[in-house]
């Protein structure tokens, strides 16, 4: 995320990349007041960039917290965290007029042509664009993303530009010293591929309206039907859906904070395993929670897909951590393409490394994630200096594995963040295993994938 900051910057931008890497550095005074202030700053100029710069912060706003930084303490982490979780859903809207003539543009009809009635001021905006509640003539109601005009010439343009594998680069060597043999050029490529394709509206709808397909119907886990007809390049609509924001999700009782969790983690890894699919934006933003314990999920416009041969490679490396097999553990890593074999760590070192963050499997059930085991994850695995540094500093990641990293690490500090407490190694178990569902979601999910044709 740092270097996206640090090379996309025009005006504003450059001002928050230096702002922040200051930050990072420790050469700002540690002043509370002037913290927050300064936090404050970095989201108004963050809000007002739009795109790249802007999803930056929204990625910041949950992934922060737990990431080790020069910030000191804890108290100064949540000044950060809280002002950037405002860009999760309260980015500035543009005006009423300009969103109407987008939708009009759009679908070639004006908008009371499409919709009975299109609220002018947007219940939500993000990086990209925002969203409008509607109605539409047969009565349902809607939601209506629409993409800012200009915001795909000012990515494109952001990402085109050399500057931002320079900085990734110059950025590597201070900010992930101790993943030295990332191919950063390759990895920029991924991530401006991945950004890239959050701009097609079209796509996006694609890939929402599958993930409504496979779910519909599912007892806990919610995703909103895309009205295509009503779509276009630069807007998306669909189903409406009400429901708790993350603010509000995270203050609710332990039991339906465990609800969600499960459902979050079922989400997540679960398609993966089941549909060789992730949504790979995991920011809470993107989750509207119910007081059923159920969550729904918005927002598709980043969508990895696996092959059957990647998914299970994947299985064989988390079967092998909880399991202890160091052996087996380092074959798998070698498939995925992690390691270099003339210079690769033991079998020993790669167990060590890598276990500590799957401690929700391996450790006593139930688990509960916290705050505190999101950022010993980060630590573990990419701290530049500690035990497992050097291990850190021998490896190597695929390109197409860099958005796995980002779901995985997202949605640990998502469930830290909620605190959530589950057996997450007997749903492994269903999913690998084919264990007997060990928690009531898991025997609702289990007669949901088991009463029909499903994918």
């Amino acid at each position: 995320m740092i270097p996206l900051v640090g090379a996309t910057g025009r005006t504003a931008g450059e001002a928050v990349a230096a702002a922040l890497q200051r930050r990072l550095r420790g050469a700002e005074p540690d002043a509370a007041a002037r913290q927050a202030r300064a936090a404050d700053r970095y989201v108004e100029l963050l809000g007002r960039s739009r795109g790249v710069l802007m999803k930056a912060g929204q990625i910041m706003s949950f992934v922060a917290p737990g990431a080790p930084s020069s910030v000191e303490s804890a108290a100064q982490r949540s000044i950060y965290q809280s002002a950037f979780q405002r860009l999760q859903a309260d980015a500035p809207p543009m005006e009423p007029e300009l969103a109407a003539s987008v939708v009009e543009a759009e679908l070639g009809a004006p908008v009371e042509a499409s919709f009975a009635e299109f609220a002018p001021e947007p219940i939500a905006a993000a990086s990209i664009g925002q969203v409008h509640r509607a109605r539409l003539h047969d009565g349902r109601e809607v939601a209506v993303k629409v993409q800012y005009p200009g915001v795909e010439r000012a990515i494109r343009a952001d990402l085109a530009n050399v500057e931002l594998l320079t900085t990734f680069l110059r950025l590597a060597r201070t900010t992930l010293p101790s993943m030295t043999r990332l191919d950063i050029r390759t990895i920029a490529a991924e991530v401006a591929e991945r950004i890239t394709e959050e701009l097609d509206y079209r796509r996006e709808a694609a890939h929402q309206a599958e993930f409504a397909r496979a779910y519909r119907g599912h007892p806990f886990i919610r995703v909103p039907d895309v009205i295509p007809e009503l779509s276009a390049d630069r807007v998306l609509t669909s189903e409406f859906v009400d429901g708790l924001r993350w603010a509000e999700a995270i203050e609710a009782d332990r039991e339906l904070r465990d609800r969600w969790g499960e459902a979050i983690f079922r989400f997540a890894f679960g398609s993966l395993r089941r549909l060789r699919l992730f949504n790979a934006d995991p920011h809470p933003g993107n989750y509207l929670f119910h007081p059923d314990g159920a969550v729904s999920f918005v927002d598709f416009g980043s969508v990895s897909r696996f092959t059957a041969a990647q998914i299970a490679v994947i299985q064989r490396v988390v079967t092998a951590t909880v399991a202890g097999d160091a052996d087996e553990l380092w074959q798998a890593f070698a498939e995925m393409g992690v390691l270099d074999a003339a210079d690769a760590p033991t079998p020993a070192e790669m167990l060590g490394w890598y276990g500590h963050g799957l401690a929700n499997l391996t450790a006593e059930q139930p688990f509960t994630h916290t705050p505190e085991f999101a950022a010993d994850t980060l630590a573990q695995r990419y701290s530049p200096v500690g035990e497992w540094s050097r291990v850190a500093r021998r490896l190597q990641l695929p390109p197409e594995y860099v958005f796995l990293t980002r779901i995985d690490l997202g949605i640990i500090a998502v469930l830290g963040e909620l605190r959530a407490t589950g057996h997450w190694e007997a749903i492994r178990k269903e999913w690998d295993e084919g264990g007997a569902p060990a928690t009531p979601l898991g025997v609702l999910d289990a007669e949901f994938w088991t009463a029909g044709a499903r994918p």
